[in-house]
């Protein structure tokens, strides 16, 4: 074989997709194996996440000794109430429900690490803990300093550590792109030409406020991240911000409008963290298509999956067009890249997914699909249990512990995949691979080994659709079954086509069968 075409076949191998090399039962066997070897001792790959408001998550048990750092302009809620929009402070910049508080803090969240625990999510995500006006805390007063009314840079210690202990990680909200108008370095700015802090922010006539600002919002003055002296606070030094907190615990960021942020600064970021702690994550809020954001960041916030599913759902997309949007954005972000992206139906910008969903089938059917894409489901506080909300602020409301029974359907069900998820790596680990469908929106997620296969269906519509499917998997065996891990339903495949019945508003989850005694799997693990 002459040199060139040598060189072009092996460019042309090295090229194929990861979801295709499963097709080859021999070629690549050691590589398969060790790249999905990788994945699973990676627990950035994939994880369950929790996300918890921490000042809405649990009742504080020291209200009354903290009760001074909510007076005015702050307002302490009672437990039962229900937050509501509010009206403009042109003096503050905000609006006053921001000002509304419920008085939630790391210790009552420490005290709820049982309920969270049973969940049996790998990761606890919090909502910015920084010290700031609001309740909200994106306008951080200095990012090295936690909220006087959550608690203590020990606190955060403790619940990382606490966390560890039970086998979960810790993640930070961290807010970059700018900061609080009342915060002391700004202020100093503000008030002094001269002052150390002058070019950590932009100044001048041009702007509404005098500054720019995060979308005009005056409580919001945004951070020149072209100061060296900015990096070097934030993350360019050992003990800067995202680093300190890695040192002390804490497993990996979250950050806030990193779409904002620009790939330069967002990669200089991501490498600090890794520095500090080489197996630390950090995911960007990013509300665009996924594809282009790697290696500036680890992960994304895949709100693009999202808008897909649920367009899909409101029959504004065809399934056949879903399904060819995700193949694509696979093909286009990367696998890798997606498996430590985060999965969301809902959260502290949304409204929650009962409100949006209202439609208990259509409910379960987005969250099959939540907890079988690539990536890492996010689960928002309460939307276990139910809880309702449109919007902000109506999405963050407190926490409804009276919800926590156990003849709560919707906790049964959220449980119910979490255990299907766990008990199934290739919903964690796997390849994603478009199946071809009239009216299902079908695919499968593969390892290296065989009977880790599985095949997800989802019908949005109001009819049956009945269908022969290929299942596009050379390990699946002539009359092998498969078993639905929602209702213990059996198909049997022949020649790799499967014919499945799945009615009006429903999913399937199939996984491969090994049957006891005799298997033709024997040789194929």
């Amino acid at each position: 074989m002459n040199a060139p075409l040598l060189c072009f076949l092996l460019t042309f191998v090295n090229q194929v997709p990861a979801h295709s090399a499963s097709l080859n039962l021999l070629e690549g066997a050691h590589e398969k194996k060790a790249i999905f070897s990788k994945r699973k001792s990676d627990w950035r790959i994939g994880p369950v996440v929790y996300h918890i408001f921490v000042d809405r998550f649990a009742p504080s048990n020291n209200l009354e000794r903290k009760r001074e750092l909510y007076e005015s302009p702050r307002s302490l809620r009672s437990w039962s109430d229900l937050p509501k929009p509010g009206h403009p402070v042109p003096q503050l910049g905000l609006y006053s429900h921001e000002l509304d508080f419920w008085g939630g803090d790391l210790e009552s969240v420490e005290g709820k690490l049982d309920y969270i625990q049973s969940l049996k999510p790998d990761v606890v995500y919090l909502n910015p803990i920084q010290a700031a006006l609001t309740n909200h805390k994106y306008d951080a007063l200095d990012w090295a300093e936690v909220a006087p009314e959550y608690g203590t840079r020990s606190d955060v210690i403790k619940l990382a550590g606490n966390l560890h202990q039970r086998g979960m990680k810790l993640m930070l909200d961290g807010v970059f792109n700018h900061m609080g108008k009342t915060g002391p370095k700004f202020q100093s700015a503000l008030h002094d030409e001269k002052s150390p802090y002058r070019d950590w922010f932009f100044f001048g006539k041009q702007f509404p406020a005098g500054y720019r600002a995060w979308a005009n919002v005056a409580n919001l003055p945004e951070v020149r991240l072209e100061s060296k002296g900015v990096r070097d606070y934030l993350w360019a030094k050992p003990d800067s911000v995202i680093q300190k907190y890695l040192h002390d615990g804490v497993d990996g960021w979250r950050l806030d409008t990193a779409y904002e942020l620009g790939p330069q600064y967002l990669y200089e970021l991501t490498q600090a963290a890794h520095h500090a702690k080489a197996d630390s994550v950090v995911v960007g809020e990013v509300w665009n298509y996924p594809a282009g954001w790697f290696p500036a960041m680890d992960g994304v916030m895949n709100f693009f999956a999202r808008q897909t599913v649920l367009d899909m759902i409101d029959h504004k997309v065809s399934t056949r067009v879903a399904g060819k949007m995700l193949e694509r954005m696979v093909e286009d972000a990367g696998i890798e890249n997606l498996l430590k992206s985060w999965l969301i139906l809902d959260n502290h910008d949304t409204s929650r997914i009962k409100s949006i969903l209202p439609d208990e089938r259509q409910r379960r059917l987005a969250q099959v699909l939540h907890f079988t894409l690539p990536g890492s489901p996010v689960v928002y506080y309460g939307s276990e249990l139910g809880m309702e909300g449109q919007g902000d602020p109506g999405s963050r409301g407190p926490m409804r512990w009276e919800l926590n029974t156990p003849q709560n359907t919707e906790l049964r069900a959220i449980k119910k995949l979490l255990a299907i998820r766990k008990a199934n790596p290739a919903l964690r680990i796997g390849d994603y691979m478009a199946l071809d469908s009239d009216h299902l929106l079908a695919f499968s997620r593969q390892t290296d080994k065989a009977l880790d296969t599985m095949f997800i269906l989802a019908n949005p519509s109001n009819e049956t659709v009945k269908e022969s499917l290929s299942c596009r998997e050379g390990r699946l065996m002539n009359g092998g079954q498969l078993r639905d891990e929602l209702t213990g339903e059996t198909v049997t495949s022949f020649s790799g086509i499967i014919d499945v019945t799945v009615p009006p508003l429903t999913a399937r989850i199939y996984s491969m069968v090994n049957q006891k005694g005799y298997t033709p799997y024997k040789r194929m693990q």
